[in-house]
């Protein structure tokens, strides 16, 4: 007893030393983390204007890891001299091009070696029409492409004569143009995405300062993974694109804020819950930790899939976007509840919530929209999944209108280009692969043979042998060997006993008839030799993108499978919401595919679109899956499943809506950007996020989950125990109507 008694004389003076230590860390650490995020954004921030240098466009950033083509492009430096992107200036006049104007052209053509970047210019060579002329610019691989291709440019149109009409086209010229394109990742499109997620977020929560605190959340975790990724691409250990970079600044703001909307709601109700704003960030801590995390690793899990790809723009893509998904988790629940505690309630004003007892209880949910939809549930929750499944089933046999086997590199820019208006002139008045040819690379022994087998194909105009003994680098080869040049036969260039061959092509380099020529080329060599160039990547990258997708899907949907399970403790939920989010991507790419075709006119779509359409809406749609059952589960736990489904969208149906619209604005955002991939990227994912939000998720998940009850939670406990609380709410509801 004495004791005791010492021990109940002792407890206030220690409860009371206690206090101002537990004070001082209740200001110390959310002080701690604010500056800590703050001194992280300070120094990312300035990144945004130095990307340039570490991030490429060059078709070798998105060739095939493993492919043939890339093998020749490794090798090309070999017997060319050097590592060099070819451009190819046209000139085209109405008239026919005379010896003067000729004569004027070579004087401009030979000016061009002036231009820092250019490794060595072609004279022109007039056409057979005599109505156009070209020269063969070889533009340094390590210099800025896109700089060198301007300046060729703007001295190109000062010096040429005034009747003649001048494009730098060809690998060099799409490069640049598509550069260019990317050129408004770092201000239009992050301009345009940041104003749609204010204006949404000012409109959900009708207050001034909360809408600022969700958005320097966002901006902070991108400043910072942007820190990461441009270090991690400066040491080689990441592929940066402008493809990349432009969806790592809409997925890093989208879920950052996303995740925020999540934790704010859940604030809300917990500081009407808690008069101390301490208990309210601990209890909101607790209960929305869960569902972020899991959203956040299900989309971590999706993009990390992507490591399976053998083409590197996918390879690339899976660790960026990875990285920027966990710094909008980290910032999501350590920034802004750091901040939101620091403000307190003030956060909310002029709606500031205030504290009262059991403020969410069943009867605060009665009313409002998304209590109206769980009462239409609650009544005809079969007829509901059923008339929706018919219809999304119908969306989706759209899906077989979706021509996703590649399109020209000309079209992969949506606006303005000068090069492609280059290659067309280049297709009327001369073979239009050249300048862009097709490179063989076999035996010294086996040069004849190869190039008797590609001049006998339909498709190609002429073949060479690389010699730096001939003039412009190269001789024609004929069934007669190598033409002598001055009576003299030039000797190919050999290295390791190979020697490259060019084949000049009759179609454009990027159509599809001079893919299927040197589909053909590669069938009639067989094992004589490896083909490469540009139609050879775009073919290996169409095949190998279509290998990936088919590989990757089935294994991203057995990952986000095996998290569902381990989430919801369940076998039954995770494969609703599998099906559910599957059906849902069905549909949308059933009707993208006809917005492409019938109403914007697309020329097609990328193999890899509808791959990364599958995996941010699959993994991002099963986001808002998550959110939603694991408050239905919470709830079940007191309610029963049945009144938990009501209770669950009632709750969450706001919120998840919000984060939907959200999401669907930025990666519309990607729409600004005049590069088609990002522009079907930006419908598929903004489409198929609303389609998920407004209907999978609000209407046919909870009338399918309404309709199975309990059993949903099967083979946990919860399917038995919520089957008795169901009862026994069930029964307190006849007892008092």
């Amino acid at each position: 007893m004495p004791s005791s008694s010492a021990e109940s004389a002792t407890a206030p003076t220690d409860r009371r030393s206690r206090t101002p230590h537990r004070r001082v860390l209740r200001v110390f650490v959310p002080a701690l983390l604010i500056i800590g995020w703050l001194v992280a954004a300070s120094i990312g921030g300035p990144y945004f204007g130095k990307v340039d240098e570490v991030s490429s466009n060059e078709a070798t950033s998105y060739l095939p890891a493993s492919a043939d083509s890339t093998q020749v492009q490794q090798r090309l430096p070999d017997f060319l001299g050097g590592d060099t992107i070819p451009a190819i200036v046209v000139f085209v006049s109405d008239a026919d091009v005379d010896q003067q104007q000729l004569g004027e052209l070579q004087q401009v053509t030979k000016n061009l070696g002036d231009v820092p970047g250019v490794d060595s210019v072609s004279p022109a060579v007039p056409s057979k029409d005599g109505k156009a002329a070209e020269a063969f610019v070889a533009v340094d691989a390590d210099a800025d492409v896109e700089s060198v291709v301007s300046q060729l440019r703007d001295q190109l149109r000062a010096q040429a004569p005034a009747a003649v009409t001048v494009h730098v086209t060809g690998p060099a010229g799409f490069t640049a143009d598509l550069t260019e394109a990317f050129a408004g990742i770092d201000g239009l499109l992050l301009g345009v995405a940041l104003a749609a997620v204010l204006i949404i977020l000012v409109i959900v929560y009708r207050s001034l300062l909360l809408p600022l605190l969700v958005l320097i959340t966002s901006m902070f975790a991108l400043c910072t993974a942007l820190l990461t990724v441009w270090w991690l691409a400066k040491a080689g250990v990441l592929v940066l694109t402008g493809q990349t970079q432009g969806i790592l600044f809409i997925l890093v703001i989208g879920a950052a804020t996303d995740y925020s909307l999540l934790y704010t709601a859940r604030y809300r109700e917990e500081l009407r819950r808690h008069r101390d704003k301490s208990a309210a960030t601990w209890a909101a801590l607790r209960a929305a930790r869960e569902p972020i995390i899991a959203s956040a690793g299900t989309v971590i899990a999706g993009l990390l899939c992507l490591l399976l790809s053998d083409l590197n723009s996918n390879k690339s893509l899976g660790p960026v976007a990875a990285i920027g998904i966990g710094f909008a988790l980290l910032a999501a629940l350590t920034l802004l509840p750091a901040a939101l505690f620091a403000l307190g309630r003030v956060a909310f004003w002029p709606r500031t919530p205030r504290y009262a007892a059991h403020a969410i209880d069943a009867s605060a949910v009665d009313t409002g929209l998304y209590a109206r939809i769980a009462a239409l549930i609650g009544r005809r929750a079969r007829l509901l999944w059923i008339v929706i499944t018919v219809l999304l089933l119908a969306a989706a046999t759209g899906l077989s209108q979706l021509h996703a086997d590649g399109v020209a590199q000309s079209e992969l820019v949506t606006g303005p280009s000068d090069a492609r208006d280059g290659q067309n002139a280049l297709s009327q008045h001369f073979p239009g692969g050249s300048g862009s040819p097709v490179y063989i690379i076999v035996k010294q022994q086996d040069l004849q043979r190869a190039a008797d087998i590609a001049a006998g194909l339909d498709g190609i105009a002429s073949v060479s042998v690389t010699s730096a003994d001939a003039p412009g680098g190269s001789a024609p080869v004929t069934a007669d060997g190598i033409t002598p040049v001055r009576g003299k036969t030039p000797a190919p260039t050999v290295k390791d006993g190979d020697v490259l061959l060019q084949a000049t092509l009759k179609p454009a380099p990027d159509s599809a008839e001079a893919e299927q020529v040197v589909i053909n080329l590669r069938d009639q060599l067989g094992d004589l030799g490896i083909v490469g160039g540009a139609t050879a990547t775009a073919v290996d990258t169409n095949a190998t993108a279509i290998h990936d997708r088919n590989v990757i899907i089935p294994v991203v949907l057995v990952v986000i499978m095996l998290i569902l399970m381990l989430l919801l403790r369940s076998v039954i939920a995770p494969v609703l919401l599998i099906i559910t989010t599957v059906l849902s991507l069905a549909a949308t790419l059933g009707i993208s595919a006809l917005v492409f075709n019938h109403i914007l006119d697309l020329p097609g779509a990328d193999p890899s679109v509808p791959l990364y359409g599958f995996v941010f809406l699959v993994a991002l749609g099963v986001d808002y899956n998550i959110f939603l059952m694991t408050r239905v589960r919470e709830e079940s736990l007191e309610l029963g499943t049945r009144a938990g489904i009501a209770k669950g969208l009632a709750i969450t149906g706001g919120v998840i809506t919000s984060a939907g619209l959200v999401l669907a604005a930025t990666f519309a955002a990607l729409a600004v950007i005049p590069i088609l991939f990002l522009l079907q990227l930006a419908f598929i994912v903004a489409f198929g996020v609303l389609l998920d939000t407004f209907v999978v998720r609000t209407l046919l998940l909870p009338a399918i989950a309404h309709d199975l009850g309990h059993r949903i939670w099967w083979p946990s406990r919860l399917a038995s125990e919520s089957s008795r609380t169901g009862r026994r709410t069930e029964s307190k509801e006849l007892a008092n109507p």
